[in-house]
This record gives structure tokens, sequence and C-alpha cells, in this order.
């Protein structure tokens, strides 16, 4: 009996998705951050003072979701807010010296355990790997942008 692409795909991928995050949290638990916050810390560390609807497509959040990330880390003082002052209901979000500094500490301890959780995967393997995870995800914006036309 043949693997349904559900189960040998969907299924597959969402549980490889769950097991990075939740060893990633484990390793993150030590700077008081999750998963959720780096991804925008980081993406928000390559990007610059940015808008926060540009922050929530660039990091791939949507804007409630982004809104408590946001909340938190300005809480822990990673980012700060400023009024746009071309539209009032438009923020700029900035990250904060301690913000960069949480990166600059957190990037390469997250390279090293990346480095261990791609063990024994020769680089060709990696890269087909990489390939069709691109392709994927094109398919699927494709699909999405299908879906919202």
């Amino acid at each position: 009996m043949t693997m349904s692409m559900d189960k040998a795909i969907g299924s597959a991928s969402v549980r490889l998705s769950k097991k990075i995050t939740r060893i990633i949290n484990y390793y993150l638990k030590s700077f008081n951050i999750t998963t959720e916050q780096w991804s925008v810390l980081r993406t928000l560390n390559e990007s610059g003072q940015v808008t926060q609807k540009v922050l929530s497509e660039r990091a791939d959040k949507d804007q409630a979701t982004l809104t408590k990330i946001l909340d938190l880390l300005e809480k822990h003082e990673y980012v700060y807010r400023v009024r746009n002052p071309e539209d009032r209901r438009s923020f700029f979000i900035n990250i904060t010296e301690r913000g960069s500094q949480l990166v600059e500490e957190v990037g390469p301890y997250l390279e090293e355990i990346y480095i261990k959780i791609i063990n024994d995967i020769g680089k060709d393997q990696l890269a087909i790997f990489q390939e069709v995870l691109h392709s994927l995800e094109s398919n699927i914006d494709s699909q999405l942008d299908e879906a919202n036309n």
C-alpha cells in the first residue's frame, strides 16, 4: 500500500516543524525568548527600522500574532515602537542595542544547534533538501496567490 501525499508530505512536514520548534525552544529558554520571538527579532535585526506591516510580511506573521510578540519583546527592551509621522495608525519598529546584542549572542549559538541537527547529512543531501523545500514553498505561494485572487 502506498502512503498518501497527506501523510508523506503534510504530516511529515508538520511533525518535523514541531520537533525543530521544540528543540530550539528548549535551547532558547535560557535566553528567555521563544522561536517565534527569535524569528521576529532576527528579521528586525536584518531589516533595520521597518513598519509593523512590513515586519509582519518579512517575518511571515499575521498582524495579531506579531503585535503580541512585539509587546513581549518591547517588555524585555529588545525593540521599541515609534509612531509613523505620515500615518498615525502605523508604527515603525526598531531593535534596541540590547536586542542587537541578543541577536549577536543567540545567532552563533543556534548555528551550533543546527549543525548538530544536520549531523550525518551530506552536503549534497542537504542541498537537495533545501531545493525541495524551496520548490514546495514556491508551489504553496502560487496556490495561495490563486486562492486570494
